[in-house]
């Protein structure tokens, strides 16, 4: 049944990465889901060629540190098309957020990077267990992997770096 619902929200994190494809923007989404089950932040990747740091996983640890108390943000699951990167797990983590789960691993995307001869990250690619302790992360779900992946490549065939 988790498995069920995790899906629903993997792919809301599709259509908001495909968003940020739309916009000019690296292809990523997130969002927040309560305890309850209600999604209550969602955003896009909104990184530009002059700020990287634009990460929807930072905007849901900032959102979720000024809106949430505590306990409720170490109750909260984040959903993304990604598994985050050094930033985005250290902000999860001194927010205090629960359950990651991701579509894409690290290792997966440094692999696709390499494939379609993107840009080489300035930051060292960690998993999220790395960055922070006792953390709970599911992923990847390489049955919707391919849809990120192939967002990747329309994004790097079609936009100048």
């Amino acid at each position: 049944m988790t498995e069920i619902i995790d899906r629903k929200y993997l792919k809301r994190c599709i259509e908001l990465a495909q968003e940020a494809l739309a916009a000019g923007s690296p292809p990523f989404g997130a969002l927040l889901v309560s305890a309850e089950g209600n999604v209550i932040f969602e955003d896009r990747n909104r990184g530009t060629a002059d700020d990287r740091t634009q990460h929807p996983e930072l905007a849901i640890a900032r959102w979720a540190a000024q809106n949430m108390a505590p306990h409720e943000r170490a109750k909260a699951t984040v959903y993304t098309t990604a598994e985050h990167c050094a930033m985005c797990a250290a902000a999860h983590g001194w927010a205090g957020l629960g359950r990651i789960v991701y579509i894409s691993s690290s290792e997966q995307l440094t692999r696709w990077h390499a494939d379609l001869e993107a840009p080489a990250s300035k930051v060292r690619v960690i998993p999220i267990r790395e960055v922070v302790d006792d953390i709970v992360v599911d992923g990847p779900f390489d049955e919707l992997a391919e849809q990120v992946r192939q967002l990747l490549v329309q994004f790097y065939t079609r936009s100048p770096q």
